[in-house]
């Protein structure tokens, strides 16, 4: 019974690692099609059912999920291959099945200042190491990063140039100039994405720009005397300076401390307005406001008349085939307009008729 139970025990060690250490050839009846596009394979053999109810359902479903992904991967080899960053890639090919999305597939990002002018100008990016040697700490470390080689932060003696002021402190000199570069590269960064996402870069009027209008420059010196501990307070104005605009109103608030008779007050007027049914009328403003309907309205009206009277033609007299041009009141009367009867009122003379040039 012993030997019996060693021996199962081996068997049954042998079909778990035979298990583990499965071929990666499948053979199917029938051949699985791929869409290695998609990652897709589409298995159209039948399951018999006898296998499906013999065995147990997680283990039958389990080996049929492993064959099928072990024919997957032997295809997707079989495409060409290339190395990224010590990795070995595979080219998918284009997808068959048009699979249905929820949104439009995102476009390409568009090229930053940089990639268009070193495209321009052919310049092709090299890939650098990651360690360089240091000759001061006579061993390699990482080009950039913490413990990086040529660290100038390290270094307790600066040696001060000759055109330097000597009492200036070159240690913060070159934490300034860090952090301005820091700033610069992460402006940088931030206009791409704007110009990425056409939209304006957000400004106050300090970006540069190929012609500053009045309006610009005289933010910028808003901007500039406002950024002071005091938020412009206590700087000086020029004799003749106007004050900037639409720099906006400071709001007040009501102490949190104190007589609350101001806010009772303010609360009651509330609820007494909000309770009152006949509404609170402002008469000078309903007055004004019915003025300048009335105007607009008259106004309105005699643009219409006028309109109608630049469109006709043919009613001056003098013109045309009237009385007024060569009929009876052209023998008396002098000048562009006769006095004869035909042409009485405004320009004629009417019964009596005047003297030959006098109207």
């Amino acid at each position: 019974m012993a030997a019996c139970s060693v021996e199962e025990l081996l068997a049954k060690a042998e079909r778990e690692e035979a298990e583990k250490l499965k071929s990666i050839t499948v053979h199917k009846e029938l051949d699985v099609e791929f869409d290695i596009g998609n990652l897709l394979a589409c298995d159209k053999n039948r399951i018999e059912s006898r296998d499906f109810r013999g065995q147990k359902k997680e283990d039958f479903l389990r080996s049929l999920a492993r064959d099928n992904t072990q024919l997957l991967v032997n295809e997707i080899w079989k495409q060409p291959t290339e190395r990224v960053e010590e990795a070995i890639v595979v080219k998918l090919p284009d997808s068959l099945t048009p699979l249905p999305r929820e949104k439009p597939p995102p476009k390409p990002r568009p090229p930053t200042k940089w990639e268009e002018f070193a495209k321009l100008k052919g310049i092709q990016k090299k890939k650098k190491t990651n360690l360089v040697w240091d000759e001061t700490a006579k061993e390699w470390r990482r080009r950039w990063g913490y413990k990086r080689a040529k660290d100038d932060t390290k270094e307790w003696l600066i040696e001060v140039p000759e055109t330097a002021d000597p009492n200036e402190d070159q240690f913060a000199k070159r934490v300034k100039a860090k952090k301005e570069r820091v700033a610069k590269n992460e402006f940088n960064r931030l206009k791409n994405i704007a110009r990425a996402q056409k939209i304006k870069v957000p400004g106050v009027g300090l970006t540069p720009t190929a012609q500053q209008s009045k309006d610009d420059l005289s933010k910028a010196v808003s901007v500039a005397k406002t950024s002071t501990a005091s938020v412009g307070r206590f700087q000086d104005r020029l004799p003749k300076e106007k004050p900037p605009k639409n720099t906006g109103k400071k709001r007040k608030f009501e102490p949190l401390i104190g007589n609350f008779s101001n806010e009772k007050q303010k609360q009651l007027d509330m609820l007494k307005l909000m309770d009152s049914k006949k509404p609170k009328l402002d008469i000078t403003k309903a007055v004004n406001k019915q003025m300048r309907e009335e105007d607009r309205e008259e106004a309105a009206a005699k643009y219409k008349k006028g309109a109608g009277k630049k469109g006709r033609k043919g009613n001056m007299p003098g013109k045309g085939k009237g009385k007024g041009g060569k009929g009876k009141g052209g023998k008396s009367g002098g000048g562009k307009f006769g006095g004869g009867k035909p042409v009485g009122g405004k320009f004629g003379g009417g019964k009596k008729r005047g003297k030959a040039g006098k109207h």
